[in-house]
């Protein structure tokens, strides 16, 4: 399954987002390390340097951003507001993506409604396009789905305008395929769970595709395992130990990679950018160096002998995040 690479400065670098209206870039800069996050990213992430990376990226082909209410408290949608303010304002050509979170275990409507409120003030926007529902697998189904609860929060949000489309961003496929099968929402955003050793999220993009849904893939690096950063120590991949089959095919990886000429971060980026289904694949951004560095990746020629070899080394499932039952 695969189409023709969607190079910076071509066509098909825009395209649309499912039927939501809006168009993205093939490659959106993620904020998620943006705020700063040194346990999950390895590294400190100081205000000017967040601030600077997002005016990278609004001086680059890259027209998307995403973000969300949590991401270190608010300071990732602090840091995008304040580098939209220093540009004089958001350039109509950029889409700015946020997500709801919960404020502890409080995800309740109220606290669906504030969120946007929130992320609207802090990134000096009067309009949101798509606010997703961040990572409802950690709260009980039932209690979220519930009338008047944060599901029906965000619906009634897109009913009356006050944001334009609504997505479903999470990890665990087994649980998000409940929220899925609700039949709310515009966009589907998978994590970690379709990537150069992870097929977790087969079967939801499957729905989501039969449903008609836009979908985004982000954390296409693991969490940096396939970028060769992220914290020091042991070895971790979707920010949990890495099994040994794990490590042992991304050693296997890197020497086809460089037998081909390329790299692991090449490959690891193009195998999202090459496959139809997504609409943009999210990559963190959190130094302005990464927002040209992950450009040259997308334009790089990749030999396409490369991908059949790379597929024969995918681990098994059952050391996937999310093994099928």
């Amino acid at each position: 399954m695969t189409t023709s690479m969607p190079r910076p400065g071509t066509p098909g670098w825009t395209r649309p987002l499912g039927s939501t209206g809006v168009h993205v870039t093939a490659v959106c800069a993620g904020g998620s390390p943006l705020g700063s996050m040194p346990l999950l990213y390895g590294r400190d992430v100081s205000r000017d340097e967040g601030i600077a990376t997002v005016a990278a990226v609004l001086d680059s082909p890259i027209r998307t951003i995403d973000t969300s209410n949590g991401y270190s408290d608010g300071e990732s949608e602090r840091r995008i507001g304040a580098a939209l303010a220093a540009a004089g304002g958001k350039p109509d050509d950029v889409v700015v993506i946020t997500k709801v979170d919960p404020r502890g275990r409080d995800y309740s409507g109220d606290r669906v409604r504030a969120s946007v409120l929130e992320s609207k003030e802090r990134l000096g926007l009067d309009q949101l396009p798509l606010v997703h529902l961040h990572d409802p697998e950690a709260f009980d189904f039932d209690e979220l789905t519930a009338r008047g609860g944060a599901v029906d929060a965000l619906v009634a949000l897109k009913e009356s305008g006050a944001v334009g489309s609504i997505g479903l961003a999470g990890g665990r496929v087994q649980e998000i395929a409940r929220y899925l099968a609700l039949d709310v929402f515009d966009v589907l955003l998978v994590h970690n769970r379709w990537t150069l050793l992870d097929r977790s999220a087969g079967d939801l993009l499957s729905d989501a595709a039969a449903r008609g849904l836009g979908v985004v893939n982000a954390a296409v690096y693991g969490g940096g395992l396939l970028a060769g950063e992220g914290p020091s120590g042991p070895a971790r991949y979707g920010y949990r130990p890495a099994p040994a089959e794990i490590v042992q095919a991304v050693d296997a990886m890197r020497r086809v990679c460089a037998e081909h000429g390329t790299d692991l971060r090449t490959a690891a980026l193009q195998h999202s950018l090459r496959d139809p289904r997504f609409a943009t694949t999210v990559v963190g951004m959190s130094r302005p160096s990464r927002v040209a560095s992950t450009l040259e990746a997308a334009a790089r020629e990749v030999p396409e002998g490369l991908w059949e070899e790379l597929e024969g080394l995918l681990p098994p499932a059952r050391v996937w995040l999310d093994a099928p039952l």
